[in-house]
């Protein structure tokens, strides 16, 4: 990366995260993001997996900075000395999930998930799921809210209000977790490695309906799901070097509250 690196600002519709674009734009410059040598989205979680779903494909690395409520995946704003931040920061390359979820009418639905595909009902009515890895059946019958699969970076958000493990990044593993798990009751979930293929069967599609959401792109009334680490895709974010990835995470395990 030179010295100067061209940037391409990402702002959410937030009044502050708009205002920073401002700012940011005026102190140095902007650049579309196909040409731009990183991209820097402003706002929450929620946006930087927007950016990520919409971008991800150009292979930019990612330098996210906060102005929304939830901000584990960005630095801390400051419009100053970008350029040295960026040359001075510590990459985490995440890999997400590919999602292929049939549908009750024959559809296939792919789609991404950088942090976590689930599957939950859509109804009063308690969802039915059998669970198989690499095509051998592990558990027979679930009975729960839902169930989720969730990458390591993905793993201290919707998998640990959950209940699921925390994951290091560099463990090469995602966390397949159980939500109100009713039968079997003391199951808890599992750590499996990265390049298993979990397949989730609805056993009752019709009266018990079940929808299947990777990041935000939600299909519902699947009937399977079929989760793989993607062997494709790879993006690269940015972290200050006294706040990276990791350590967020290890600090998240020893946060109470």
């Amino acid at each position: 990366m030179t010295s100067s690196p061209r940037f391409a600002f990402l702002a959410s519709i937030a009044e502050e995260a708009q205002a920073a674009r401002s700012e940011l734009v005026d102190l140095h410059g902007d650049h579309a993001p196909d040409e731009a040598d990183v991209l820097v989205p402003l706002g929450g979680d929620g946006f930087m997996l927007q950016t990520l779903h919409r971008y991800g494909e150009l292979g930019k690395p990612v330098y996210g900075m906060r102005q929304g409520t939830v901000g584990f995946l960005m630095n801390h704003y400051s419009a100053d000395q970008l350029a040295e931040r960026v040359q001075a920061a510590k990459p985490s390359v995440l890999r997400p999930l590919e999602m292929m979820a049939e549908t009750d009418s024959g559809a296939r639905v792919r789609s991404l998930a950088y942090n976590e595909v689930s599957l939950l009902r859509q109804t009063r009515q308690a969802a039915h799921l059998s669970i198989e890895l690499h095509g051998q059946r592990r558990l027979d019958e679930l009975i729960c809210d839902g169930v989720l699969v969730a990458t390591p970076a993905g793993s201290t958000a919707y998998n640990f209000s959950a209940g699921g493990p925390i994951l290091p990044l560099d463990t090469q593993v995602v966390a397949l977790t159980p939500i109100a798990a009713f039968r079997p009751r003391r199951w808890r979930g599992a750590v499996l490695k990265a390049d298993t293929e979990v397949r989730l069967r609805v056993l009752d599609p019709y009266k018990r309906p079940v929808s299947a959401t990777a990041d935000s792109h939600e299909v519902r009334d699947v009937v399977q799901v079929t989760i793989r680490e993607s062997s494709e895709h790879t993006v690269t974010l940015l972290f200050d070097p006294e706040h990276s990835l990791e350590e967020r995470m290890l600090t998240e395990q020893f946060v109470g509250g």
